[in-house]
């Protein structure tokens, strides 16, 4: 295994401990959340570069355009759950009420 292949595991598993870990504001969480994302994108945007073939090079541009719009959701999430209850705290959010 190379390094760079450690770096992108470490990241990955920093992020996944990130998201389980902090729980409190919804920006941390949608932070860690990004972090996780980018730590996957990186490495398969790599991978038809180390294979040399050009059909999965669709596949990294895919997962951006999916990131961006988890990204997108989650902002307006957190501008809604601010103007509704004053905080981002995710203990202030009761997902039972409508």
């Amino acid at each position: 295994m190379t390094t760079l292949h450690l770096s992108y595991m470490i990241a990955f598993t920093i992020s996944m401990v990130g998201f389980a870990m902090h729980r409190t504001h919804l920006i941390s969480t949608l932070l860690c959340l990004e972090g996780i994302m980018l730590s996957t994108f990186i490495p398969l945007a790599m991978w038809p570069l180390q294979l040399q073939t050009p059909s999965l090079a669709l596949t990294p541009l895919l997962m951006l355009a999916f990131s961006a719009c988890e990204a997108g959701t989650g902002l307006s999430l957190l501008v809604t759950s601010s103007r509704t209850h004053g905080s981002d705290l995710l203990q202030s959010l009761n997902l039972l009420q409508c």
